[in-house]
């Protein structure tokens, strides 16, 4: 059978995409379940939890060879080591900002990432921006100032979050194996850590995981809620276009920004109603630039 063209959209791609920014831009509520739990201890048990999950995705798929493969390389591994330590901090600070309703910060971070990632691409491999880009990064820069000026600093969640995931998506490509496969080798280095920490907390009398509670279900579920939504896109991501994802990649923001204002209640004041709209202007003009490249 015939791959798909990189340059065609498929409609299973744009199914399996659309459905991880749908579960993306719902996490928020799930995670707001888990405030009164440490964030360090809630990625400790997504890390735990996603393990079985993506195990058996690959193990199904007949793809668990590569992990052992990656596992001989010690050059791929110390790259695993970079992305794992990486999507970890992201978690960390995503899992905080929900819990101190500063859930808009974090769509903040997220609208803003596509931005961080082509000034990486100027940056780090030497790619030549167009004018609409630049005028697109400059305006994205101004909006941080002008919550950083309101506030009296920068609004670091969405800092944290967009330099955390642009630097993992640019590590990433240097993996020589697949989003899946990544996924599940970056969850197995970062195992060791997790399980020590929540052997701690047992020791000191700690932790949420009581069983047959609540909490714990929830937090066997932070397994299920981080894996599937990530494989999915790395499946999606197959089928559609790059201008077609990079559009899509707002889904998970708005999403997030509407449930942080008519669910979570927030704030959303006067900086951010300047913020805000700079934002999507800027995200207006380099999704015009990638479609106007494409023409």
């Amino acid at each position: 059978m015939a791959k798909p063209s990189q340059n065609e959209d498929t409609l299973r791609g744009f199914g399996f995409a659309f459905s991880a920014y749908l579960l993306w831009g719902f996490l928020p509520l799930y995670m707001k379940w888990l405030a009164h739990v440490p964030a360090v201890e809630v990625v400790a048990h997504r890390i735990l939890w996603s393990v079985p999950v993506a195990g058996l995705v690959l193990f199904l798929l007949g793809r668990t060879s590569d992990i052992g493969r990656i596992l001989k390389d010690p050059r791929s591994l110390a790259m695993g080591c970079l992305t794992a330590a990486l999507v970890s901090v992201n978690w960390g600070v995503y899992v905080w900002a929900i819990s101190v309703d500063r859930t808009l910060d974090a769509a903040l971070g997220y609208y803003i990432n596509p931005l961080f990632s082509v000034f990486l691409g100027s940056v780090l491999l030497g790619e030549r921006l167009k004018r609409l880009q630049w005028v697109a990064v400059a305006i994205a820069t101004s909006a941080v100032a002008v919550l950083a000026y309101e506030n009296g600093s920068l609004p670091w969640p969405a800092l944290a979050l967009t330099t955390t995931w642009g630097f993992y998506a640019y590590f990433k490509r240097s993996l020589p194996i697949g989003p899946n496969q990544g996924f599940l080798l970056e969850v197995l280095i970062l195992t060791p850590f997790a399980v020590g920490y929540l052997i701690w907390l047992w020791i000191n009398g700690g932790g949420h995981f009581v069983p047959v509670s609540v909490d714990m279900w929830l937090l066997m579920g932070c397994g299920i809620v981080t894996a599937v939504p990530l494989m999915l896109y790395a499946n999606g991501a197959k089928g559609l276009r790059l201008t077609t994802i990079g559009i899509m990649q707002y889904i998970a923001p708005t999403m997030i920004m509407l449930v942080a204002l008519f669910v979570f209640k927030e704030p959303f004041g006067h900086a951010r109603a300047i913020a805000f709209p700079m934002i999507w202007a800027a995200l207006g003009l380099y999704t015009y630039s990638m479609f106007r490249s494409r023409k």
